[in-house]
């Protein structure tokens, strides 16, 4: 690995691989294609990103001719893969773009136009840009699948396999997944050649610093005991399965006194950004999504995640529960489950390879306090503000508005009606 890469790593506290990291980067960083089998928060973005960094190091890509692709499934993974790669990419001097749908395509075109060695994108939005021309993979050389499992869950395969078709035939690849079923296997087979394989840290089941808990409630108490479950001290996200739903107990939540936002599909891009930065920072405390979160999302010290919602897949339950116990530290996943669901909920831990621990609980009860640190709501409603430049954005926005001439009202800006390719 180049030095400046090892000094980045250094600066970064980074001293002691992951496994899987330990286990793929001497494959890697030699130029084989790699399968590596890790769960979320185990270290892959690392894993995988440290070796492309190192191969990549030292060569300047043409306009929109990339030299490294990393395609994730979620714009939140996009993100949180970019971000943690940026420092690395700095030190070998190559510049990094993300491409994602939900977001304005012209900053990513101009990034892509003025030359990007690694681009981490959604498949929708590539694909949709190389339609467009502006891009080109014939370039890339090193290619990445992060959570091959969720794209192909997600119904990305099409075009996944469009996209790998076009890199330069010859090159280095690497698929990392949680979950290596039949769809990944169908990709495996096709795209990667003699893959050294790695498999560590198979299921959130084996982490032994995640406790896992089944509470049983009666129906007719579940909405309390989740009220009392977010007013806790100490962050949570807390998983339902609709949009609907969430935006119902976010509103909930705000008028008993919970500092709590919503995360969904049916967000625009920049809100879920904000929405994340202000649970990171500490600014709301209670986390209320859909799946869109189960992975994707690394906040550091949340040592909570209830699943309000069980979940209908196993699959489902390891990544949502991924958001918590990452990197070593300890955590707790908690279902509430109600006695039509106990028999499905049996079935779905043990496709999982969890043992929970099962309590019944009522609200007010030591025993909802004990696991999850819940206490009664203060009752008085908050007002989660948006940050400050965001409210200063507005506020100029509102005063333009009032100075534009009565004839110009109604008139949609420019470029209004573009729309976004989602992710």
């Amino acid at each position: 690995m180049p030095g400046t890469l090892m000094a980045a790593l250094d600066s970064q506290g980074v001293t002691v691989p992951f496994p899987i990291q330990a286990a793929t980067l001497p494959n890697s960083l030699g130029g084989r294609d790699v399968l590596g089998r890790g769960r979320t928060g185990s270290g892959k973005t690392l894993a995988f990103g440290l070796a492309l960094l190192a191969r990549t190091a030292g060569r300047r890509a043409e306009a929109g001719q990339p030299l490294a692709l990393v395609l994730v499934p979620t714009r939140e993974l996009a993100q949180q893969v970019t971000e943690a790669l940026t420092p690395y990419a700095r030190s070998v001097h190559l510049r990094l773009a993300t491409v994602v749908g939900g977001m304005p395509a012209g900053r990513q075109t101009a990034a892509l136009r003025n030359g990007s060695e690694v681009l981490v994108a959604t498949p929708g939005r590539l694909k949709d840009l190389i339609d467009r021309g502006h891009c080109r993979l014939d370039q890339v050389a090193v290619t990445v699948l992060d959570e091959a499992d969720q794209m192909t869950d997600m119904g990305f395969m099409p075009q996944v396999t469009a996209l790998l078709d076009q890199v330069r035939p010859g090159g280095q690849r690497m698929l990392f997944s949680a979950t290596l079923d039949r769809n990944v296997d169908l990709l495996v087979r096709r795209y990667l050649n003699d893959p050294v394989v790695h498999s560590v840290d198979p299921s959130a089941g084996a982490v032994t610093t995640m406790e896992h808990h089944v509470l049983h409630v009666h129906g007719a108490d579940k909405h309390a005991a989740t009220t009392e479950i977010a007013a806790r001290d100490g962050r949570v996200i807390l998983f339902l399965d609709t949009k609907h739903a969430v935006d119902r107990l976010t509103e909930h939540l705000l008028s008993s006194g919970v500092r709590a936002a919503a995360l969904h599909g049916g967000k625009s891009q920049p809100q879920r950004t904000r929405t994340l930065a202000q649970f990171k920072s500490g600014h709301v405390s209670v986390l209320v999504a859909t799946n869109v979160a189960a992975r994707g999302i690394h906040v550091d010290n949340l040592d909570l995640v209830v699943n309000v919602d069980p979940p209908t897949d196993h699959k489902d339950y390891l990544h949502r529960g991924g958001r918590t116990a990452r990197a070593g530290r300890s955590g707790s996943v908690v279902t509430l489950v109600t006695p039509g669901q106990r028999r499905s909920m049996t079935r779905l831990m043990a496709a999982a390879g969890v043992v929970p621990q099962t309590t019944q609980v009522r609200p007010g009860e030591e025993a909802l306090r004990r696991i999850t640190g819940a206490q009664a709501p203060s009752g008085i409603p908050v007002v989660i503000a948006a940050p400050a430049p965001e409210r200063r954005r507005k506020r100029a926005a509102d005063s333009r508005g009032r100075r534009r001439p009565a004839a110009m009202t109604g008139q949609a800006p420019a470029g209004s009606s573009a729309s976004g390719v989602a992710a």
